[in-house]
């Protein structure tokens, strides 16, 4: 692995490890700060295109460290192309572009052939709240929410379109593996109608991985190690960006705070570890997107004229 990537993988993992340390989850930053007035969601590109993967963790903890509001943020090129110019003194936040190069070498019978080399390099991006001169509507200030019915509206209409068996019986939330079916606590069990969605998320983020489905496994083989709690991590930060995308807010579960210690050994062992969960994170969320296929399910994205794109209590729970 080349310098540059390497300190990419450890730049991101000591700011979530340090995080992690003063019992904060990265992911879940946006939902603690104070400074968010409209509906959360994915941070955007210049061009209204959502980041995905370990860049939607990077710059939500940027946005609560520095206090942004605005969910839109651009390169130094870009915003010189719009005419606009980053403050003197402003500090540009690390985002990561990831591809695959393909070349061509001989193999060990003397036959060429194709392989993928894939490569990944950080760059720099400011959020439009750091530059002076854009067009209005990049300084739009994000709608107060004020119509959670309406929000509901959507995170049902979602999850009952991706056809889960969805089973509503007993006090705790959980998927499980050998009946392939979600179990759910009634509705009313739960303190208020969003953590009942959350919670929703995040078991149909384990039902993602099914051997129908994703076939994700990390080599679980008791509840508490290391593979369990792999899998609890993907099903965190997938939570944390599906209820992103619905407009709703996830839910701190206390039965998961366990985990913590777990991921820090995890994430100083292997400074890939966060990059993968991240990944498979974003194919259960797209995947869960893909089911639904309901275009009027989520909540309308901001739109932004297009240019040139760049690199109570809950009740008692337990996941499986």
């Amino acid at each position: 692995m080349n310098n540059e990537r390497q300190d990419v993988y450890t730049r991101i993992t000591n700011r979530i490890i340090a995080d992690l340390e003063q019992g904060v989850r990265t992911w879940m930053k946006p939902w603690n700060a104070g400074n968010t007035a409209g509906r959360i969601m994915r941070p955007l590109r210049h061009n209204g295109v959502p980041y995905s993967g370990i860049n939607i963790l990077m710059l939500w903890a940027e946005s609560v460290s520095q206090g942004f509001v605005s969910p839109v943020w651009m390169t130094f090129r870009q915003a010189s192309e719009l005419d606009a110019h980053v403050r003197k003194g402003e500090k540009g936040s690390l985002v990561v572009y990831a591809n695959a190069l393909t070349r061509t070498e001989a193999n060990e019978e003397g036959e060429q052939e194709e392989r993928s080399i894939p490569y990944m390099k950080g760059y720099t991006v400011f959020n439009v709240e750091q530059i002076e001169g854009l067009p209005e509507q990049y300084y739009a200030k994000p709608e107060v929410t004020t119509t959670p019915v309406e929000r509901i509206s959507h995170a049902e209409a979602f999850f009952a379109a991706t056809k889960a068996d969805v089973r509503y019986r007993g006090d705790r939330a959980y998927y499980s593996a050998e009946g392939d079916y979600i179990q759910m606590p009634v509705i009313e069990a739960f303190r208020d109608a969003e953590s009942f969605y959350a919670t929703l998320a995040h078991e149909s983020s384990h039902w993602t991985k099914h051997s129908s489905r994703l076939d994700r496994d990390f080599g679980r083989k008791q509840w508490g190690d290391e593979g369990y709690a792999r899998e609890e991590l993907v099903a965190e930060l997938s939570s944390a960006f599906l209820c992103a995308d619905l407009g709703i807010t996830p839910e701190v579960r206390d039965d998961h705070a366990a985990y913590i210690a777990t991921w820090l050994t995890v994430l100083k062992n292997d400074k890939r570890a966060i990059f993968s969960a991240a990944s498979h994170a974003q194919k259960a969320v797209d995947y869960l997107h893909g089911r639904s296929a309901t275009g009027d399910s989520v909540p309308p994205m901001i739109v932004l004229t297009p240019q040139a794109d760049a690199p109570g209590t809950a009740p008692s729970s337990h996941c499986t």
